[in-house]
């Protein structure tokens, strides 16, 4: 079996290491007591001259301040260092580091590690984007979401790390707000919800802790945008599931560690309980990637069960509600800027956003139907044919929406007007399935195929990712399966196929 330069890489991090079995992003120093580096290292936010190089020191012996130093170079021996610096670490920000270089060349692969308190680092692998204006051939790339510690491992993030990708889109829940139940996987030794800067900050060190994590992120360049537990499940702007009083305050909380653990930018830091995660990444002449907060900005969930915020699965008919075109998913700010965002002069646009936003139908009309969900673009149908309305009017044909959150494999078209199966199909959808939270019954899944033409594939019993080729004439999506997401060491295979020719909205099974 052939070996990649990476993966020689990696097994040498792990040698140095000197321990069997260590992060390939961990390397320690001979005897050292307190390891400085045992979250690991990341990289994320590329764009054509920088990128954000993250990290965060461990040890409760940490001073208030730590300077930090980073260096990015054009091999992986660090023979050609083209940028270093130091930035401070420092106790309120929990010790982590946002490093950004900049004065890059476009489209290069970098190399970069840390330095401090007489550690280092291993080294991960990162790129710049290409130039706006280049004239790109190939994008390779993978979404992924909703990795839940307790329930499983994340045998899907060794597969990934394993792949040559230009950068992974992570859409959301990269933690989760849960205390373990019973018959846990892997314990996270809380027992109640995670509420407070601590628990969230704890949260987040407890899922670093996992080496595939490590290796995944120290791979690949991340673009990350969240969904709801890294706060609070099925939280909208500023109310939580259990219309808790102080939760603004909470969200505050959660945001603040969202930024300290992700590969972020200084200028994204959380300000008043506030924080701006969507945006746009040209990819070249070839695609432009639109990164959206289906969250922060949203209207409440309609017709909620008594007592309660979040959720409902409720029938079309008995919730008037839904029907109202006051109500978003975005907030109108954000509406506008995507309606005025889109790119009209390439043959790709990449909307990274947290859910499916195709129609997911759960009852047929002589048994009561419709029946939709409250949480995702369903119980917001008249913002979601507002996007597919301008998406129409501008004439995208290789408009693709990438989402994640329902933990299963959808892949699908997205319609002009989903009571009309025969009206036109406006872009193509790939909703991956999680990591490693648990999906539903799939028997379940199997039968909303049948009540949902516009769906090619439904998977309820999936964990994995998407992985993607995209070329200017054709899009390829290869379903990353996992046969069994409770063994870290589980095999992880091709499963469904399926190709978007530029031009002709609509995925095809091949």
């Amino acid at each position: 079996m052939s070996v990649s330069r990476r993966q020689l890489l990696w097994l040498g991090a792990a040698g140095a290491a000197g321990t069997a079995g260590c992060s390939p992003a961990l390397v320690r120093h001979a005897g050292a007591e307190r390891p400085r580096f045992d979250m690991g290292i990341a990289s994320g936010q590329p764009h054509a001259a920088g990128m954000v190089l993250w990290t965060r020191l461990t040890g409760a012996d940490l001073p208030d301040q730590v300077p930090v130093q980073w260096e990015l170079a054009e091999d992986d021996a660090f023979r050609r260092v083209v940028a270093r610096g130091t930035e401070t670490a420092v106790a309120a920000d929990a010790h982590s580091v946002h490093a950004e270089p900049a004065g890059l060349q476009p489209a290069r692969e970098y190399w970069y590690r840390f330095m401090a308190l007489g550690q280092r680092s291993a080294a991960g692998r990162t790129r710049t984007a290409p130039a706006a204006g280049a004239d790109v051939k190939r994008f390779d790339f993978a979404i992924t979401s909703c990795q839940r510690w307790d329930v499983g491992h994340y045998a899907a993030w060794r597969d990934a790390a394993a792949q040559d990708l230009d950068a992974v889109l992570f859409l959301g829940d990269y933690i989760y707000e849960y205390a373990s139940g019973p018959g846990a996987v892997r314990p996270t030794h809380t027992t109640g919800k995670v509420r407070t800067l601590a628990d969230y900050r704890h949260r987040y060190a407890l899922h670093k802790s996992d080496p595939h994590l490590q290796a995944a992120h120290a791979a690949a360049p991340w673009l990350v945008v969240w969904d709801d537990h890294e706060v609070d499940n099925d939280y909208a702007d500023v109310q939580g599931q259990d219309l808790q009083p102080n939760f603004a305050e909470q969200r505050a909380a959660a945001y603040r560690a969202y930024w300290e653990h992700l590969p972020l930018p200084k200028a994204a830091r959380p300000v008043d309980g506030r924080m701006r995660i969507y945006g746009a990444l040209d990819w070249g002449r070839l695609a432009r990637i639109l990164l959206l907060d289906d969250r922060q900005y949203r209207s409440p969930q309609a017709c909620p069960r008594p007592g309660k915020g979040g959720s409902h699965t409720v029938r079309a008919a008995q919730c008037a509600e839904l029907a109202d075109p006051r109500r978003t998913l975005l907030g109108r700010a954000q509406e506008d800027w995507l309606a005025q965002s889109w790119s009209t002069d390439r043959p790709w646009n990449l909307l990274a956003q947290q859910t499916l936003m195709a129609r997911l139908n759960w009852r047929s009309p002589a048994d009561g139907g419709p029946e939709h969900g409250t949480d995702g673009w369903d119980g917001y149908a008249p913002a979601r044919k507002r996007l597919l309305d301008v998406v129409a009017q501008k004439k995208l044909p290789g408009a693709v929406v990438l989402g994640g959150d329902v933990h299963a494999n959808y892949v699908g078209s997205l319609k002009a007007d989903f009571d009309r199966p025969d009206s036109a199909t406006v872009a193509s959808e790939f909703c991956g399935t999680s990591i490693s939270s648990l999906g539903g019954p799939q028997a379940r899944a199997a039968r909303a195929l049948a009540l949902n033409p516009h769906l090619l594939h439904g998977r309820a019993d999936e964990r994995g990712y998407v992985r993607f080729t995209l070329q200017p004439h054709q899009l390829q999506a290869e379903l990353r399966v996992v046969a069994d997401a409770r063994q870290p060491d589980s095999a992880v295979g091709a499963g469904a196929r399926f190709v978007v020719e530029a031009g002709r909205p609509g995925p095809v099974r091949v």
